[in-house]
């Protein structure tokens, strides 16, 4: 521990009249740490899988968000064409190039230009998967990584998300066990972003603005899965 960060752990003991932690004020805190005990579960999160896709739609739409449900990984191009033609975007979308993204396939959709990677703020679409989504909330997981650009989460003006049936849970706790499934006990990703509806800010005036920090506009697809590519 640096010298800087002993003085702040001090100052906090003091405050809280604490010694230093011994060996088993230490083996406890690992203990409970390693349990991963859960929290009290709303009543809202604890629907069958219907009821949690309903409710995802109805707080997303409360946030100013959209949603479509599609049957199938297939359906995913035609969906986008339809945000694209409809909201009066060029045929243009960026990728995270992630398994879940990289399996579709494009042929129906001739005229869209597509490309795969980081955005550094030119592209006005961007189409992510997410890890989970948190239907109590309609707030997606989104991680960081090689496949999944932090990038595409906050610079196109227009974000869709691809969140796989499977993938989505009642409660938060269930997407925090799944994701420490998926990475492994210890290990996480270098980044988790957890995404409640379009960027919005009403710091100034009190008046609601999109986009502030992020996108203006967040479209999500439920795809109907039986499983999910892994990440």
């Amino acid at each position: 521990m640096s010298g800087a960060r002993a003085k702040i752990m001090d100052s906090i003991r003091r405050g809280l009249h604490r010694g230093a932690p011994d060996e088993a004020a230490r083996a406890e805190c690992e203990a409970r740490l390693a349990r991963h005990a859960s929290g009290p579960i709303p009543a809202r999160g604890q629907l069958d899988s219907e009821g949690q896709v309903a409710l995802f739609a109805k707080m997303a739409e409360g946030v100013s968000a959209t949603v479509e449900r599609l049957e199938g990984y297939e359906d995913v191009p035609a969906a986008v064409a339809r945000y694209l033609k409809a909201n009066n975007l060029p045929a243009e979308i960026r990728l995270a190039p992630a398994p879940m993204v990289a399996q579709l396939d494009w042929s129906s959709q001739p005229l869209i230009e597509v490309t795969a990677g980081a955005s550094d703020g030119s592209h006005k679409v961007g189409l992510s998967p997410a890890f989970a989504g948190v239907a109590e909330t309609a707030t997606l997981m989104m991680v960081s990584g090689p496949e999944a650009p932090t990038t595409l989460n906050f610079l196109p003006d227009h974000h869709l998300i691809l969140l796989p049936r499977s993938r989505l849970f009642g409660a938060y706790e269930e997407a925090w066990a799944r994701l420490r499934a998926g990475y492994g006990e210890g290990e996480m990703p270098r980044t988790v972003n957890l995404v409640t509806g379009p960027s919005r800010s009403a710091d100034i005036g009190h008046v609601p603005q999109l986009g502030a920090h992020g996108p203006r506009r967040l479209h999500i697809l439920i795809v109907d899965d039986e499983a999910a590519p892994e990440r």
